[in-house]
């Protein structure tokens, strides 16, 4: 613990002979020896000044886990403001203007008397150490809330570094993903050196000493390759460490498997475990949501999502429910929204490492990783779509590094960053085949993401996976009044759904609206179901699930005719819409996929849809065959007789695959067969 009262410990890192006197006398911004400083001080006394110094002390001084909470504590601060704050900065080389964050001294409840404690939870390894200094508050500047930000600009006393003990050296971060191969598992990992790293693996019952061990590649970025304000910029850059990648190998289908990762020299860290692929299992379960977003402690340059946090205990609570069972996480772009503050990826992974250590997770890029001016692909259709900041500069560098997902797509960026990788790619998981595209680069037809997407759905194998999951970040479908978006909405009906109905997609998810909205089956607008439980009638349920933390949105599509008092009708292919925070859990069987909406509020289900497969055996489901039928018909069906109604839910169920829509999608020039 370190006193600002101590001049002599003051002492600043670049002039290790003087002593920054602004701390003592803030109005004598100068810097002077420390022998002048303590005559200066001594003179004060003499006039009969009192010496009341400002102190702070940040405890403990070394951190042991990421859990660890931070106390502040102040005291001798005269005149208090609501506006005084403290600052947080790593590593403490950093500029007062280059902050992490801050929290206003008025939360403690004892600010009004010039002392007062703050505690800070949960602070990520940044690789360097913590400092924090505390600053009078004047004339703020004002964030997306109108809620003040700091102008460093009256600095009043600064604390001791806080560090973590062996600050880089072991590893963190920890996140799991599928590779192209069933037998392996990637884990992904951050040390703040790229030294030697291995990963040490093996199945439930056997010895440590016996497990297998395998190197992990680093890699890493420069902030040279960022592509703006503010991630190339002192105030958003700060080095991300090395990300190592170590893929298991050899692992038997649907086993459980226990890992750590290190060295012997830095450390190791804890030992997790997860439960191996099975593309043979007749049972899938899956977590999936979109824009999660990541919530830090303390005020930053804008609001960060605290639902976030909830959506991980929730998925948390249901995958230790699962016991031995698999499932695999999907979360479909916008990612932590680091907006080019480096550090915000930090403690994106610390927060969702009790899942991904765990259970695979899996990404596609969304605009808030990708989206600058000078981003290579923006046709005339897309000119107010693409080509803002939402990613920071970041131009989709750090989410190519950080993550490795299923394939090789990748797209030059034009720039002299590295190419932009885990664009479009799929993947088996027991009777699901999983595909995720990247609605920020070229979909149309001829690109290579729409001739992967073609010819990954014509290879199907639909014995083995009946169901097909497709999934990418803007939506296709949704009632939100998301004006902007109209023609990248257009562009994705044209181009993609005649594939979504040709090749028996069963299911699209988007994300990018905050919002969770069901739509029956769609096709070209049209619904062609609108029961919550049905035999698949030839074309994809649409989901948005952007609901898992981020809480900007826009309104509903209001009614036309009420402009000045807004009336937001649902549409009739809306089923079920809500702006309850939460996320979507997928249960699979080879007869039925079950998607349903859990809620943050209470962790219970909201929302259920109930698709069967169209190879089900038509006498195991007759109400459900029943249940797709119109409204009408389900009525006299009711009405009559159970054989009856069951004659008429198959001649219904046959009519409704077979009949031929005369809504037609806008052509698609030199279109294959």
């Amino acid at each position: 613990m370190l006193r600002v009262s101590d001049p002599l410990s003051q002492l600043n890192s670049h002039e290790p002979d003087r002593v920054q006197t602004d701390l003592l006398f803030p109005s004598r911004a100068i810097t002077m020896s420390p022998w002048a400083l303590l005559f200066l001080l001594a003179a004060h006394l003499a006039a009969g000044e009192p010496a009341s110094i400002t102190t702070l002390t940040a405890t403990p001084a070394k951190l042991t886990k990421p859990d660890h909470a931070v106390t502040l504590q102040w005291s001798n601060l005269p005149d208090p403001s609501p506006l005084d704050y403290v600052a947080v900065y790593s590593p403490p080389s950093s500029g007062d203007l280059d902050y992490l964050g801050f929290l206003l001294l008025n939360s403690s409840a004892s600010w009004a008397t010039g002392a007062g404690s703050l505690t800070l939870p949960r602070l990520p390894d940044l690789r360097a150490p913590y400092q924090f200094r505390l600053f009078r508050g004047q004339n703020p500047r004002v964030d997306q809330d109108a809620d003040p930000l700091p102008d460093a600009s009256r600095r009043a006393a600064v604390s001791g570094n806080v560090a973590y003990e062996g600050s880089g050296a072991r590893p963190a971060q920890l996140h799991l993903a599928f590779t192209d191969e069933v037998d392996e598992m990637r884990v992904l990992f951050v040390c703040g050196d790229g030294g030697e790293r291995s990963v040490r693996y093996g199945p439930a019952g056997r010895r440590e000493e016996e497990w297998e061990e395998v190197p992990a590649e680093a890699s890493t970025y420069e902030r040279r390759h960022m592509c703006g304000y503010p991630a190339n910029h002192s105030v958003g850059w700060r080095h991300p460490g090395f990300v190592f990648d170590g893929v298991m190998k050899g692992l038997q289908p649907g086993s459980r498997y226990f890992y750590k990762v290190g060295n012997d020299l830095g450390g190791w860290s804890e030992t997790y475990s997860f439960i191996s692929r099975d593309t043979e299992a007749n049972e899938t379960i899956a977590f999936l949501f979109g824009d999660l977003g990541t919530y830090v402690p303390y005020n930053t340059y804008f609001r960060t999502p605290q639902e976030s946090l909830s959506t991980v205990k929730w998925i948390l609570r249901d995958l230790q429910a699962l016991n031995d069972k698999p499932a695999v996480i999907s979360h479909i772009g916008d990612i932590s929204y680091p907006k080019g503050y480096s550090w915000l990826w930090d403690h994106f992974f610390e927060q969702i490492e009790p899942i991904a250590a765990n259970t695979p997770y899996h990404v596609c890029i969304g605009n808030h990783e990708y989206d600058w001016p000078s981003q290579p692909w923006k046709p005339s259709w897309a000119a107010n779509i693409y080509g803002g900041n939402d990613a920071g500069g970041e131009c989709g560098v750090p989410y190519s590094t950080k993550f490795k997902m299923p394939g090789n797509s990748s797209l030059p960026t034009s720039t002299i960053a590295p190419d932009t990788r885990n664009l479009y790619y799929s993947f088996d998981a027991g009777v699901v085949h999983f595909v995720y595209m990247s609605t920020e680069t070229d979909f149309t037809h001829g690109s290579d993401q729409y001739n992967y997407i073609k010819a990954d759905l014509e290879r199907l194998n639909r014995s083995r996976t009946p169901f097909v999951v497709f999934q990418g970040h803007r939506p296709m479908y949704t009632s939100s009044n998301e004006s902007k978006d109209t023609a990248h909405r257009e562009q994705m009906i044209q181009h993609l759904e005649p594939l979504f109905v040709k090749h028996g997609v069963t299911l699209a998810l988007w994300g990018h609206v905050h919002w969770y909205e069901r739509f029956c089956p769609m096709k070209n607008y049209q619904c062609l179901n609108t029961s919550s439980s049905f035999v698949y009638p030839g074309a994809p349920a649409h989901v948005v699930i952007g609901m898992a933390g981020q809480d900007y949105q826009a309104s509903w599509e209001p009614r036309p005719d009420h402009p000045e008092v807004p009336i937001f009708p649902q549409p009739q292919r809306s089923m079920y819409r809500g702006a309850e925070f939460g996320y979507a859990k997928l249960v699979a069987t080879r007869e039925k996929l079950t998607l349903t909406y859990i809620g943050n509020h209470d962790g219970q289900v909201h929302d259920m849809v109930e698709i069967f497969s169209p190879q089900v055996d038509t006498d195991s489901a007759p109400d459900k065959l029943v249940g797709a039928m119109p409204k009408k018909m389900r009525y006299l069906g009711i009405a009559g007789s159970v054989m009856l109604a069951m004659l008429l839910g198959f001649m219904a169920g046959f009519a409704v695959r077979r009949k031929t829509d005369p809504a037609r999608w806008s052509p698609v020039q030199d279109e294959e067969s």
